[in-house]
Order: structure tokens, then sequence, then C-alpha cells
């Protein structure tokens, strides 16, 4: 039987509100806050345990499409849909659409995972597959969405979708994505149909002005920011640091189809950008976007929280910057629900005390172990720098029953 029980000893765990060096403590797939009488311990020593991430922005179905290589910068992003409405015709193209959209969807899941993501804010429809017990990873759930008010045709009416979705629950829109007048009026337009609220979060932003972005502190709204996405589309993106300073700032990707490989590259991204520092980009990533996102069980490692965690090896320094540079391959282990999903191959005993059946897999060119419900060879093949391997599983790190960390 799978043991419920499990502390990860020695380690330091990681949150924009500091660092402990605290036993972390797992029950039946929380964080607990006592350790049952026979429980695992696992001695992470030289290693650090963030929370999972949470990508506050992803579409995930078209992960595996080509990106459109010519046209930008796009004064707005209706121009730039407009432009790849051609971009279907191409083969490529074509061919990564005839996958079939379920097997995409969890692409799109895998790919978060791989890089630390745990939780997922979908901008699209809700799709029968996100229910099976096997999904990568978490979704947003029970929240209210449009696409954009420049294109009506695609998801809800703006006012009804606003009307219809409880205050207590986010609800979300592209929103001023772009530099022009156009993208510029939007929030105005907004603001006048009575739909900027404190659940109101809107994507991009780019087009946002000063008092754009006051007011949307004055409302409690929130924005949620694709830095890599807005450069290649539109040359240019929002400066976040009054809205990160307001907690009112979250990090998303917004696909492949645009923008970064996943979150860990799209904090690189911002990073380069110089505003924020690795600290506060790990509260976009976290804590900030829980709030905004209405997920109080995510985006930290308190007591009752789902233990959704990111552990890599202590590399030195301020272990607050631990994930800052950090490529996927050398996370040591993604965790979500108390289970680790992939993870080195030292790793091999978790899985065993958790229940969890695994494939040897080549990730970006290092060997990992992942959940044998993540190994279909179809969705597999779907992830660049992801293979299946051959090979034995690795001696085990230190994992033994008892009831205490020493």
């Amino acid at each position: 039987m799978p043991n419920a029980s499990t502390s990860l000893c020695h380690a330091a765990t990681i949150t924009p509100e500091g660092v402990s060096r605290a036993p972390l403590l797992i029950r039946h797939g929380e964080v607990g806050t006592s350790l049952a009488a026979w429980g695992y311990r696992i001695d992470l020593r030289d290693h650090l345990i963030f929370p999972g991430l949470i990508n506050a922005h992803d579409h995930l179905h078209v992960n595996a499409v080509p990106p459109l290589q010519a046209g930008a910068p796009f004064p707005n992003s209706y121009a730039w849909i407009e432009a790849f409405r051609a971009h279907f015709d191409e083969p490529e193209v074509s061919a990564a659409l005839q996958w079939p959209k379920t097997l995409r969807l969890r692409h799109g899941a895998l790919k978060n995972l791989l890089a630390g993501t745990t939780c997922v804010a979908h901008h699209d429809p809700w799709q029968q597959a996100f229910d099976a017990p096997d999904f990568p990873v978490a979704l947003l759930r029970d929240f209210g969405w449009s696409y954009a008010l420049g294109w009506p045709d695609y998801g809800p009416p703006v006012p009804e979708s606003f009307l219809a979705t409880p205050a207590e629950r986010p609800w979300m829109i592209h929103l001023a994505e772009g530099t022009d007048a156009t993208a510029q009026s939007e929030l105005a337009t907004l603001d006048q149909l009575g739909c900027l609220a404190a659940n109101s979060v809107l994507i991009h932003g780019v087009g946002l002005r000063e008092q754009d972005i006051a007011r949307i502190i004055a409302a409690s709204a929130a924005v949620v920011w694709c830095p890599t996405s807005n450069l290649a589309l539109l040359g240019k993106t929002l400066d976040p640091r009054r809205l990160c300073a307001a907690g009112r700032l979250a990090l998303g990707t917004d696909s492949r189809l645009s923008g970064a490989r996943d979150m860990l590259e799209e904090m690189q991204s911002a990073m380069a950008l110089g505003d924020l520092g690795p600290g506060q980009l790990l509260a976009l990533a976290t804590t900030h976007a829980a709030r905004i996102l209405r997920l109080p069980k995510r985006g930290s490692l308190a007591p009752g929280s789902w233990a959704d965690m990111v552990i890599v090896r202590d590399r030195g320094g301020d272990e607050a910057n631990g994930l800052a540079g950090i490529q996927r391959s050398e996370i040591r282990a993604v965790v979500r629900d108390g289970v680790p999903r992939i993870a080195d191959h030292d790793f091999v005993e978790w899985f065993d005390a958790a229940g969890v059946d695994t494939v040897p897999v080549i990730l970006d060119g290092k060997p990992k172990l992942l959940a044998r419900s993540l190994a279909d060879p179809a969705l597999i093949a779907l992830e660049p720098g992801l293979e299946l391997a051959t090979g034995s599983r690795g001696r085990g790190i230190d994992l033994t029953a008892e009831a205490h960390c020493r």
C-alpha cells in the first residue's frame, strides 16, 4: 500500500516570504503539521524546495503548433490573429493540428509539468480531458472568461460572461494586447461596460498607460504578464513594477505558439529585462498568482496547501535565487499532490513508496524517471527534448521509514 506520510528533511524550503529549514511534512497529498507514527523520511540535505509554479495564462492545445515566423511586430493582437489565419494552411501547422485535441491538451500540460509548473490557467473552453485523474497538472476551475473585446465571435460575450461570474471567482480576458490606439482604448471600454472589478484578470496589458495601471490597482483588478510573447509579437511589453509592488501581477507563458518554452524560460526572459528580481518573479509565479486566481491551497508550502513542489540542488548563494537561470533538466524532482511525477533516478524509492510506477526517459540529454501514466509514447513524441529510454533504475536517495527527522 502506498505510504501516505512523508517527511522531507534537511532541505531549505523557499517561499517569497522567506526560508525555512524545518522538515516539510506531507500527508495525503497536502503539507502537514505532524508526521504519522510510521512514515518515510527523505534526506534532502543540500537541496532547495520551492512551491510548484503557477502558469497564469496558457493555451494548452497549441503548444505543438509551430510559431508564426514573419510579420512582427504587430500593432495589436487582432492584426496578429489575422496574419495567423494563413499560417494554418502551412504543412507543419496542419500536421500539428491533426493530432487529437485530447493529446494536444495533455502535451501542453506535460510541457508545463516538466519545468516545475503544477497548476495552469487555460484560457479557452473547459474540456472533458481535464477531468481525467491522471491529467499532468492541476487546472484553474470555476472561473469566467471572454476572449477579447475585439473578437466577440470566439468565447462568451463580455458583459454576459462577467455578470455570470461570481465575485469570488476570477474573470479573465485578453486586454490591451498591442501598442496602438485600439489597444490603449480597451481598458476604458471594459470599465464603461462595468467589467472592471476586483475579480477581473486582464491578460497582457501591453497598451496600458500609467493612468490605466492606477485604475487597475484602484479596482483591485490584476494583470497577467507574458513578456516573451509580447516582445515576439508586439515588440514591447508593459512595465511590471507598479503592478508587482501592488500585488496585482502574475506571470504566464501564452503557449509556445507565441511565447516561451515554459515558465522557467519565461522567468529568465523577465529577469533579463531588469525590472524585477528573482524573488519578485518567484512571487508572480506562486503567491501572487494564487491570490489573483483565487487558489488558496496553491502557490505556497504552508500547512494545508497542496504538496506541489520543485526540488533542486542548492548551488550556493542566496537560496531564494535557486530557480534563477535553471534549466528544466536540472530540476531534481517535480512533485504534485505529494507524489513525484518526474525526477532523477536516485529518487526511485520515493516513487516506489508512493506506489507510482515509472518509465525511464531522457529529458534534454539527462536521464529521468517519469510516472508511467504520463509516458504515452504519442505524448512523448510531441515534446522536443523528451524521449523514452532503456536501462535500469538508479540507486535511491536516503529514504527510510521512521517517525521523525533527526
